[in-house]
């Protein structure tokens, strides 16, 4: 069953592209693009499968357990690229959200021989971790088919952990393990079979969704602003100031001052602007409100 690749969506091939080989330069990005429009359609359709994932994640991340993506190739590269914008955007403690990909950190760059295939790797890294029933472990493959996911998927749900599968085929095999499935259906790749092109695109646009959607829920978002980002470089600092400016209409001068009273940290400027109180107290009313600047105003 794993072996067989004919039955997929992903691995068939497009009536559009039969003839890359003799197209000019402007009508193959012209049916590229044509296709790569098709994408954000086809996510639309899985968006009730992708909202109870993201409530999964919610409330594994208010029990304080963790979201962790895992899958090799092009679909653990997504995972990862999405677990390590989280804290610099949202201020997420370290370990927090996390990125497994086959054959570890070395294979973002090149592939690992055989690290997909395994059976073993998978539980291996989730114990690596370790993984708890509080924790949500989204595998990733476009394919469904990936051992390494697979076998992960089957160990989280042993140990109690939430899972979640996103893949681009219809019933799919990690589909059947994981407790929501999300199967973004795109189509046959422009390049038969090359996963990193439709299949990548929708893979990043759902884990945009279920990192960004979840970061709201638990309260690092006030209306669109990135209120809990970490200050980093002087852009960010710059940054920090606009937001805050947004967040209460006051000057750039105040949101200065206030920053610095803040001890660089803006959603603590913000309330103590909003409410008109200490730093110890606007800390100690966030802290009430579930990091939530809107209940504390």
């Amino acid at each position: 069953m794993i072996g067989m690749l004919e039955h997929l969506t992903t691995e068939r091939r497009n009536e559009k592209t039969m003839s890359l080989d003799e197209m000019n330069t402007i009508e193959f990005l012209e049916v590229m693009n044509e296709e790569d429009m098709k994408v954000a359609q086809c996510v639309k359709k899985e968006l009730p499968q992708i909202s109870k994932a993201v409530d999964m994640i919610v409330a594994a991340m208010n029990a304080k357990g963790r979201l962790i993506y895992m899958g090799a190739g092009t679909s653990g590269r997504i995972g990862l690229l999405d677990a390590v914008e989280c804290p610099p955007t949202f201020n997420t403690a370290p370990g927090e959200v996390v990125g497994l990909i086959a054959g570890g950190e070395k294979a973002f760059i090149k592939a690992v021989e055989g690290a997909e295939d395994s059976f073993e790797l998978g539980p291996e890294d989730l114990r690596e971790i370790g993984l708890t029933s509080n924790d949500v472990v989204v595998g990733i493959a476009a394919s469904g088919r990936t051992p390494y996911v697979i076998a992960g998927l089957e160990y989280a749900n042993q140990i109690g952990a939430a899972t979640v599968s996103i893949s681009c085929n219809k019933g799919s095999e990690i589909g059947k393990i994981a407790n929501v499935a999300i199967e973004v259906v795109n189509g046959p790749e422009v390049l038969t079979g090359s996963t990193r092109l439709k299949a990548g695109t929708s893979q990043k646009l759902v884990c945009n969704m279920l990192s960004t959607a979840s970061m709201v829920g638990i309260g690092k978002v006030y209306g669109n602003l990135m209120v809990d980002l970490q200050l980093t470089n002087e852009k960010l600092v710059e940054r920090a100031k606009r937001i805050i400016m947004d967040a209460t209409d006051c000057s750039y001068d105040m949101a200065d001052e206030y920053l610095a009273k803040a001890y660089l940290q803006p959603k603590i400027a913000i309330v103590m602007i909003l409410t008109n109180v200490s730093y110890e107290e606007a800390a100690n009313r966030l802290k009430n409100a579930q990091g939530f600047i809107r209940k504390t105003i």
